[in-house]
């Protein structure tokens, strides 16, 4: 007799031996970390840059002085910032079986039962909103393409020349992980070649099939890169913020 799949229907039925829970409580405390941290930056308002280092969570930066006639004194750059860049990780395919399964226990990991027996309605709903993955990508190319100009500002910005930093290479580093993980992305892949059926008869198709597996190379990484260009944006805010207050100095490499 044919083995027959088990049926899950509650949380706690399950035939896993592993601790597949800790996954699961790892995306929580990390993607809350990282907005927790974001919102005090966000609100902060200070500390973002250093002679030619500026922070990602205000690049490009705005002049928000018009604020305070308004009576909004905590408005920052910060503010009208961060919304653009996460767009694209809130409405990311990978993001949103991170945060399914940690937050909604949606299901919580394979082969463990849901919370509740419900319908599944896709993203047609109340979380419609996701189908604008495709154009908040393009948000993310232009914010990335800011964040480029802002690591070579930190070589060629210095009133005393070129400037190699410990914060250069840290901008740098910030830049090639967003790089990755922006192009990876599953919309990107499909806008250089995915939605060709014949590369040999489209215009440009041997151009479009190098790029579309160079980005295939990505795209198998993209969760690696997803949570790598998290923490190094995090990092970099906090390099930043740490020479800009004088916590620490910046080593110039030459």
């Amino acid at each position: 007799m044919a083995n027959r799949p088990v049926h899950l229907p509650m949380l706690d039925t399950t035939q896993r031996k592993d601790a597949w829970w800790v996954g699961p409580a790892l995306t929580v405390v990390v993607l809350l970390g990282f907005v927790v941290y974001a919102t005090f930056r966000a609100f902060e308002g200070t500390a973002y840059e250093w002679r030619a280092y500026l922070s990602p969570f205000y690049s490009p930066f705005f002049d928000v002085s018009w604020a305070k006639g308004w009576g909004l004194r905590f408005f920052t750059p910060a503010m009208l910032i961060l919304p653009g860049p996460a767009s694209f990780r809130l409405t990311c395919y990978y993001y949103r079986k991170a945060y399914y399964r940690a937050f909604a226990w949606d299901p919580p990991a394979c082969a463990v039962g849901e919370r509740s027996a419900h319908r599944y309605h896709g993203e047609t709903r109340l979380l419609l909103v996701q189908n604008l993955h495709r154009y908040a990508m393009y948000v993310a190319l232009v914010f990335l393409l800011i964040l480029w100009k802002d690591a070579v500002l930190a070589i060629v910005g210095w009133k005393d020349g070129v400037h190699v930093g410990v914060g250069t290479l840290v901008m740098l580093t910030n830049c090639v992980l967003l790089s990755g993980y922006t192009f990876g992305c599953h919309s990107f892949r499909h806008l250089v070649g995915g939605s060709v059926n014949s590369y040999s008869r489209a215009a440009l198709g041997n151009v479009r099939h190098g790029l579309w597996k160079l980005v295939t190379v990505l795209n198998e990484r993209h969760q690696v890169l997803a949570w790598a260009s998290l923490f190094s944006v995090a990092l970099t805010d906090l390099y930043i913020r740490a020479v800009a207050s004088g916590a620490i100095t910046d080593a110039r490499l030459f």
